[in-house]
């Protein structure tokens, strides 16, 4: 356990970055981290039981059988693009066996923007969706301390979102709709920010976004920076990604958090651990009472767990939950252009 909390940058301590490497630290975490949208999109339809297998642990046949699956796709269907000329930006797109795909999914890891974590932590999220016939665009960006923050990391992903229309032919085009948006703790803000790119105002960083998305999950997601930086979450990572506090800098807080920038006209579904001492439920709950009040459709789903029981891929929830990952981005037809 002491290597899931050296998530917190209060108790970790920096040692070199690896981007690439996934050995030792990085293979426990993943372990963690790559089940995490198990349970965690287990409630973003409402005909969904939620707590189905809640508290069990994963039956051999369920791992079995998931292991099986992601290992047939895995290893031929991996490529790795650059979106830009700098290390990091880069994505990993994992390709399932089937030519028509079942939708698209970008991950988004979390690390509280620091670059001592790195997109592997949801290599296993991305080898279990492949595995049942979605593309996963598994995306990397800048970080605090490799050149990331404001506006770099912002900017890096929404360039990796819209990279979605440059990858090449033999990829199918034009990426498969619905397009959803995943991410987990830091990675949960930076999707739902992504998810309302449209609505930023000119000259903002990631503003007139070239791809569209249906839906946003935030798993344990930092949604409320202002909240964030005065309650101390993450220690002080807010104010390093966005170089100052709400008060010296309250249109980068304005921009980039995304309770402030509600509506987003864009489903969007929280998961939150109600014992997660790393981020607070109450960043779920502010946001959705915000956008809910604002006109958005947004979900909470409260769990029993802490900020890293949400990941379980061979739960009930999750096998449930995939199949009915298209119906996320059902509304996203019938909304008002911008």
């Amino acid at each position: 356990m002491r290597l899931l909390r050296d998530w917190s940058p209060r108790l970790a301590k920096p040692r070199p970055k690896d981007v690439g490497r996934r050995v030792g630290r990085r293979d426990v975490l993943l372990a963690a981290a790559g089940a995490a949208a198990g349970s965690v999109l287990a409630g973003c339809k409402p005909e969904l039981d939620a707590g189905r297998g809640r508290g069990r642990a994963p039956s051999a046949t369920a791992s079995a059988t998931a292991t099986a699956t992601a290992t047939a796709t895995r290893h031929p269907r991996t490529r790795r693009y650059s979106y830009g000329p700098a290390p990091a930006q880069f994505g990993e797109l994992h390709l399932p066996g089937q030519r028509r795909t079942l939708g698209t999914v970008v991950l988004l890891h979390g690390g509280f923007w620091s670059a001592e974590y790195g997109l592997d932590l949801m290599a296993g999220l991305a080898t279990d969706l492949v595995g049942r016939g979605w593309t996963v665009w598994n995306l990397e960006y800048r970080r605090i301390g490799d050149g990331g923050g404001w506006p770099a990391t912002f900017t890096d992903v929404a360039a990796g979102i819209d990279h979605l229309l440059d990858l090449p032919a033999r990829t199918g085009g034009s990426p498969r709709r619905p397009i959803v948006l995943v991410g987990h703790s830091a990675g949960g803000h930076l999707a739902v920010w992504a998810a309302g790119r449209h609505r930023l105002p000119a000259g903002a960083p990631g503003a007139r976004p070239r791809v569209r998305v249906d839906a946003a999950i935030s798993l344990a997601g930092v949604l409320d920076l202002e909240a964030a930086a005065r309650e101390g979450v993450g220690g002080s990572s807010v104010q390093r990604l966005l170089g100052g506090t709400p008060t010296s800098q309250p249109r980068r807080y304005a921009v980039a958090s995304p309770t402030e920038r509600v509506p987003i006209g864009v489903p969007v579904c929280c998961v939150h651990g109600r014992a997660d001492l790393v981020v607070p439920i109450e960043q779920s709950r502010r946001y959705v009472r915000a956008a809910t009040a604002a006109g958005d459709h947004a979900t909470l789903v409260e769990t029993a767990g802490d900020h890293f029981a949400l990941i379980d891929p061979s739960s009930p929830a999750w096998r449930s939950t995939v199949d009915h990952l298209p119906g996320l981005g059902a509304s996203a037809r019938h909304r008002s252009p911008d």
